[in-house]
């Protein structure tokens, strides 16, 4: 054979063996979309709320499902919270295999979620930073408010400044225990640049964001928007699917079980594993109702006095993907709070089983 047929036979060798492989990754989009670590995977209390479970209960369920952690986002579950008390929950979690992660409620004084049943915000932080300590949690979770904080006098500028003021306050407790605070966006609070503007004004030594994909959508986002926004920031998450659609006054929001709505979650998870490879994926699966987000009517306005947010374009093509769908109904003469706890498990448990399938959490 000649040099040119040579040459032009392995020319032909490598475009196909190009080709070769250019199709096998088309045929196996799984295999191209695998985060290139294991990201740790577990659930956040809240998304089995109607069990009432306490901390050891929820504990076991967390080895039932295998996962690596649990996220308690509420000081319900404890029924002590002096530091023995924590430290046995700490050991029992870690005797099956489970990190303790910790989150509680509303620091922001002048929110309309506040609530003094933990004394004043600072005392409230204290306590969280404290008993995230005795567990060994990275982290202690903790929100402004709600979407009711937008329309309040000074607006969400002024909320998130007393928010601000409260985490410094706090901040020489934070580094002491090393403990970090995860600030949620939280049911249509801040958006995920105003949260960006939060914690660079309170010290990234010490806060950060806890990311919550479905509450991006309450914040006119599409969720890959808010991981590239929030993702070099996260500290921890609180995800689930959701799903939306154009409706008559403007987008209407449903979230499901992760796997069940319209995100890309194979697009989603790689990238997440390059903006934040450390950082835990807890399920808060919180289903079956829709909220209509009437951006067609000035008065919904009233609470975004700077007008449309960045990335609002995004959020409307996310939706124009989406089909109106029905919300979910309690079976006919079943105990509704039955009925509840079986949604709510079926939810979390599919969810953890879908992401198992993306490589995510313990695999056996």
């Amino acid at each position: 054979m000649n040099a040119h047929c040579s040459n032009t036979t392995r020319r032909e060798f490598l475009k196909s063996a190009t080709l070769a492989t250019a199709a096998l990754a088309v045929a196996s989009p799984t295999f191209a979309a695998e985060p290139k670590r294991r990201l740790k995977l577990g659930y956040d209390n809240f998304a089995v709320r109607a069990m009432g479970w306490k901390a050891p209960q929820l504990i076991d369920y967390g080895a039932k499902l295998k996962t690596d952690s649990l996220f308690i986002t509420d000081f319900g579950p404890f029924e002590k919270t002096d530091d023995a008390s924590l430290a046995d929950l700490r050991k029992r979690a870690a005797d099956k295999g489970i990190q303790l992660w910790l989150g509680s409620w509303s620091i922001c004084p002048t929110s309309k979620s506040f609530k003094k049943d933990w004394g004043t915000a600072e005392e409230h932080l204290a306590l969280g930073i404290r008993m995230a300590k005795a567990l060994g949690s990275p982290v202690f979770r903790v929100i402004l408010g709600n979407s009711a904080d937008r329309l309040t006098d000074g607006g969400i500028d002024a909320r998130i400044a007393d928010t601000v003021k409260v985490l410094k306050s706090q901040r020489s407790k934070a580094l002491d225990a090393g403990v970090k605070i995860a600030v949620e966006n939280h049911a249509g609070d801040l958006h995920s640049l105003e949260l960006v503007r939060l914690i660079e004004a309170a010290g990234r030594d010490f806060v950060g964001a806890n990311m919550d994909s479905g509450n991006a959508v309450w914040t006119l986002e599409d969720p890959l928007q808010n991981l590239e926004n929030l993702g070099a920031y996260a500290l921890a998450t609180s995800l689930r699917d959701s799903a939306a659609w154009e409706s008559e006054n403007g987008v209407t929001v449903q979230w499901t079980a992760m796997g069940e709505g319209q995100m890309d979650w194979k697009r989603y998870f790689p990238r997440f594993a390059e903006l934040c490879p450390n950082v835990a994926v807890h399920i808060e699966t919180i289903s079956g109702f829709n909220r209509e987000l009437t951006v067609k009517k000035d008065d919904f306005w009233k609470g975004w006095p700077n007008g449309k947010p960045k990335g609002y374009e995004q959020f409307l093509a996310f939706a124009k993907k989406g089909k109106l769908r029905a919300a979910w109904k309690a079976p006919e003469g079943k105990d509704r709070k039955l009925a509840d706890q079986d949604y709510q498990k079926g939810d979390v448990e599919r969810s953890i089983a879908f992401c198992k399938t993306l490589g995510l959490g313990p695999q056996s």
